[in-house]
């Protein structure tokens, strides 16, 4: 990639903070860039936050269409509540003749062009008005307009160095309906932006976008997803952790329950990661609750986002086991955010956790549960990845992590996680189902902790309306962790 130039303009912003912030800033002032994708997008609205920016800063815009008419451009703008004025909207429909192969003679070169009628009127346009940044809407009819492939080239040429030196920067949109789509346009103009969108077997659509060039800019590559909603699109910029080292101070995030605690080795780590996994129904999400209150007592904010339960749903039943969940929620103290799978994007996932962590300050975040994270991940097979990176960052935040895993099954050895973190996280605790003496009982034991001592040791616990209440070590059996286990005295002390 080519070294930026000294002493240039600032970027232009395109109206849109997250592709700003993938673009380093914006787009460089005075060059021809490229957004392309499939029709429904979001190019033109793309287009339109990019002229009412420059409306905002009292610039002078252009919008050229030859696809969309000025009718429909006032109902894209009324959508989100915009209203177009300020911006000169020249519609330019191309007439019947002008596609006639006879009317196609065009032929452009840098110092003697011969311009076609739809051209001219372009471009008197732009010498009378003067604008600083120009939408041309679209290239295909541009296609039809030249007939062949060396006249459009040709054109997109005599385009792009008519405005060289008017201080105008001029996005080209492109719907991809050629079926022969090459990569000329891609070659002759200053930067590429594509607009992707997914259709899943479930749920509805997903959207991404991706900076395929940008000349001089070392701007954030990969894929980034965006939304489009009231208001344009909303765009969820590739978390990468390491452009978020902060230094955090080290310390421990006791759960107010002693037991756990000694369990935990003084509780959870700040910075770390602490994966909860056990059955359906063995309280994982309950001892999460308790952490994340225990916090907010000490004056710290925590942020739950739950999968697989209502808020509703999840407030009745800590208050049940005596967690005063509800009143820190309606005291701003605890933030949770019910997620709806079908619905969700991991950028824009990744991004509701950043906007607590440096908004609200939030100390511990709780996820619950991974099941559910899966279950709202378009391609599975990149969840590790992208959870490493989420993880990577809140531990640079010092954030303490909570994740909740359900094991497939209630009981017994062959019970299996539909994915596994244990590797990614600082310390794991299980949680059981066992049988003894005609009763279903419940285990908890600390299987990993990284970077200190923990105890080793299975106890019984259960939830009361008290709270969670831990008994001593189960040290009369063996085989806890199979769900089956062998008494070797008599029986176990029961928790509390």
């Amino acid at each position: 990639m080519s070294t930026p130039v000294a002493n240039v303009l600032p970027p232009d912003s395109t109206g849109i903070a997250g592709l700003d912030e993938i673009l380093c800033g914006g787009l460089t002032p005075d060059r021809v860039y490229l957004v392309e994708g499939v029709p429904g997008s979001g190019k033109t609205t793309l287009a339109l936050q990019f002229l009412l920016e420059g409306v905002r800063r009292g610039e002078r815009v252009l919008y050229v269409t030859l696809s969309e008419t000025e009718s429909e451009l006032q109902g894209i703008a009324q959508s989100h509540g915009w209203s177009l004025e300020g911006i000169d909207v020249r519609e330019l429909a191309p007439s019947e003749a002008s596609l006639s192969p006879d009317d196609q003679y065009t032929m452009f070169h840098p110092s003697e062009v011969e311009l076609s009628e739809t051209t001219k009127a372009i471009l008197a346009d732009v010498d009378r008005l003067k604008p600083s940044r120009v939408v041309f809407d679209s290239l295909s009819e541009m296609r039809l307009l030249a007939g062949n492939p060396l006249r459009y080239r040709r054109q997109l040429l005599a385009l792009k160095q008519f405005f060289v030196g008017r201080k105008c920067t001029v996005v080209l949109l492109d719907d991809m309906t050629n079926n022969n789509h090459d990569l000329q346009v891609q070659s002759i103009v200053h930067g590429v932006v594509r607009l992707e969108q997914l259709n899943p077997e479930y749920g509805g659509e997903r959207r991404r976008l991706i900076v395929l060039k940008y000349r001089g800019v070392a701007m954030r590559g990969g894929y980034h997803d965006y939304v489009i909603r009231k208001g344009g699109l909303i765009v969820y910029p590739r978390l990468v952790a390491r452009q978020h080292q902060v230094e955090t101070p080290a310390g421990w995030l006791p759960s107010g329950v002693p037991a756990i605690d000694a369990l935990l080795g003084g509780g959870l780590e700040r910075g770390s990661s602490t994966l909860l996994i056990g059955a359906a129904g063995t309280g994982k999400s309950t001892l999460a609750a308790q952490f994340a209150v225990e916090a907010a007592s000490r004056g710290e904010h925590a942020a739950m986002f739950i999968f697989d339960e209502s808020l509703v749903t999840l407030q009745r039943r800590t208050a049940g086991v005596g967690i005063g969940l509800t009143q820190h929620v309606s005291e701003g103290r605890i933030t949770v955010q019910p997620v709806d799978p079908a619905e969700l994007s991991p950028g824009e996932f990744a991004h509701a956790i950043m906007a607590c962590v440096e908004q609200r300050k939030a100390r511990i975040v709780v996820i619950d549960s991974l099941n559910g994270y899966m279950a709202a991940m378009p391609e599975e097979r990149f969840l590790i990845a992208q959870l490493h990176e989420l993880l990577a960052y809140l531990g640079h935040a010092g954030v303490a992590t909570i994740l909740i895993a359900a094991h497939q099954g209630l009981i017994g050895s062959n019970m299996q996680s539909p994915v596994d973190a244990s590797y990614l996280a600082d310390s794991v605790i299980l949680m059981r189902y066992f049988e003894a003496r005609g009763e279903v009982r419940q285990a908890v034991s600390v299987m990993k902790k990284r970077g200190g001592p923990h105890e080793r040791t299975i106890r019984e616990f259960r939830f009361t309306s008290d709270g969670l209440q831990v008994g001593e070590p189960l040290r009369e059996f063996r085989g806890v962790l199979t769900g089956v286990p062998t008494a070797e005295s008599a029986g176990p002390r029961s928790a509390g």
